[in-house]
């Protein structure tokens, strides 16, 4: 799933391709993917984009008078086409077309955006919104960079693990499977740990992880260019390489299997060489 680094540069990238421009057209193509109704999309239709930004895992489209949010979810990935298209690609969930000069100009010049998702879940969903409404973004908890996120994780008594924690968007927003992976590794802290347990040293330790971790993949994912391809997280350091050399002790990475995802960790570094019952082999052991 995108992440932080993943959103927030792409977002960057997204306001360099638009912003100044008016949007032309919208062509919804899984109709189940729009949350909202009122505003109606055809709402924004000549509005001009002011900005673009990006808040945990949303990307936030900015105009004069509404906002536009993007969620990608799973397998959610974006394309920017030059010169614009107007196909109904079966992977395709929405299409926003931008203006040269948003005065005039024929719906379909210029650029548009191609929001598409990929596998079966099919939870990508957007939201056009008046501004001022923050609508879903009121249910996330602080970004990783800030003072409310340090003092929360410096000071709560939260009994949950901390791999849990990570990814729960109301505690922090923007981290998911593959950052909570590497930040751990880089922290030496167990998934497995409630943070309730954690000293403060250790508190200290992971809270670094958090920054340098989203940091590093913030300037991987900046070199790219264009949309968001299909494959990425082709940067992390422990996350989904179960099985190779843990890049700091040489330890076997292992893994623990759920059901929908996998967390992946180093024995020796995390765990005090003990190795974490797999659920799903457990399961098939029965």
């Amino acid at each position: 799933m995108p992440e932080l680094p993943e959103m927030q540069a792409l977002a960057e990238r997204l306001d360099a391709a638009v912003t100044g421009t008016s949007l032309a057209s919208v062509q919804p193509i899984q109709f189940s993917a729009l949350k909202t109704f009122d505003p109606a999309p055809e709402s924004l239709i000549g509005c001009a984009v002011t900005g673009i930004g990006s808040r945990g895992k949303y990307v936030v489209f900015d105009f004069d008078r509404y906002r536009l949010l993007v969620h990608l979810s799973q397998g959610g990935r974006v394309d920017l086409e030059r010169p614009p298209k107007k196909t109904r690609p079966k992977v395709g969930v929405v299409r926003f077309g931008f203006t040269d000069t948003g005065q005039g100009s024929a719906a379909g010049a210029g650029i548009s955006i191609l929001i598409k998702e990929f596998g079966t879940e099919r939870k990508a969903g957007w939201w056009v919104l008046r501004s001022g409404d923050d609508g879903p973004l009121t249910r996330l908890g602080p970004q990783p960079f800030s003072d409310a996120f340090e003092g929360l994780l410096l000071s709560s008594e939260d009994r949950r693990r901390v791999h849990t924690l990570l990814r729960d968007q109301r505690f922090v927003a923007g981290i998911g499977r593959g950052y909570s992976d590497d930040i751990l590794h880089r922290a030496g802290v167990s998934p497995y740990t409630a943070l309730a347990a954690l000293d403060q040293s250790e508190r200290r330790a992971l809270f670094d992880a958090v920054r340098e971790i989203l940091t590093e993949g913030l300037a991987a994912e900046r070199r790219r260019t264009g949309g968001l391809p299909t494959k990425i997280g082709d940067h992390f350091t422990v996350h989904g390489r179960w099985g190779q050399e843990c890049p700091r002790c040489g330890t076997t990475l292992r893994r623990v299997s759920y059901e929908s995802h996998e967390v992946t960790y180093c024995p020796h570094c995390q765990t005090d060489d003990k190795v974490l019952a797999d659920r799903r082999l457990s399961r098939l052991l029965r």
